[in-house]
């Protein structure tokens, strides 16, 4: 309690710090931030020519560039907030061996600027919903609780590789590989319906499969998330943001040093 207490008293220094990550990543660009849009628009319009065109994967009544984007906008934001979280100790390393304040409040500002990308992307699934004139209903609101395990989830991430990446440099290399496998074992191109009966139980273990999954039955089917990937992902994400503050506040007082 000692710790979020002190997080606590520096909040306003983890605002500037957002705002300052946000400003940072969008200076001298020619669409500022129009470029959170971009990046999944591009990526469901290359899936949708590809696996609706080519390979044909069922989606069912959905059409896929809604199915798609749905999944590609919070994989975005999932994978952007880890790749900057973990390199945000190391791109900062002045003022971690110098100047003292909570150290994670460099890998939260980096998990919030995503956040805020998340949110001005969000415009384009608004876009597709009244473009095929998809109905919402009250479903959708399953969509906060699913978000606010995939925020845990990525910033539990981000402080266990912030603090790794200090001591172990080989950790840029590990995660572009890992987030790479993961992408393709989590339901962002194929729906889970797709996956053997009898590996589901195991495959739900991945988080992303009852964030990623339930968040398209909220949206787009008007249903409930499936419990039995759900309280997994609820279950993980919890552990995942305990373990990685653990972790990250006991490796914290050999920052400077090694950094």
């Amino acid at each position: 309690m000692t710790r979020l207490r002190a997080l606590w008293r520096y909040r306003n220094l983890l605002r500037l710090w957002t705002l300052r990550e946000i400003r940072v990543r969008y200076k001298q660009s020619f669409v500022g931030a129009a470029w959170a849009i971009v990046q999944p628009l591009a990526l469901a319009l290359m899936f949708t020519a590809v696996f609706s065109r080519l390979i044909k994967v069922p989606t069912g009544d959905i059409p896929y560039p809604l199915f798609s984007y749905t999944a590609v906008l919070l994989w975005t934001f999932f994978t952007g907030g880890i790749n900057s979280g973990i390199n945000s100790l190391i791109h900062n390393s002045n003022l971690v061996g110098k100047v003292y304040f909570p150290r994670e409040i460099l890998p939260l500002a980096a998990v919030g600027a995503a956040l805020v990308d998340l949110l001005v992307a969000s415009s384009g699934v608004a876009v597709l919903l009244a473009y095929y004139r998809w109905p919402l209903s009250a479903a959708a609101l399953w969509l906060l609780p699913l978000l606010g395990c995939l925020v845990l989830l990525m910033t539990g991430l981000a402080l266990l590789g912030a603090a790794a990446i200090v001591y172990y440099r080989d950790v840029r290399f590990l995660v572009p590989l890992g987030l790479q496998l993961l992408f393709y074992a989590s339901p962002i191109l194929y729906p889970v319906e797709l996956v053997p009966e009898e590996l589901r139980r195991m495959y739900a273990l991945n988080p992303l499969v009852g964030i990623l999954s339930g968040s398209r039955d909220a949206l787009l089917l008007g249903t409930a998330p499936d419990a039995r990937s759900f309280w997994p992902a609820v279950l993980a994400s919890l552990l995942c943001i305990g373990g990685g503050y653990l972790v990250f506040k006991r490796a914290e007082r050999g920052f400077a040093d090694v950094i």
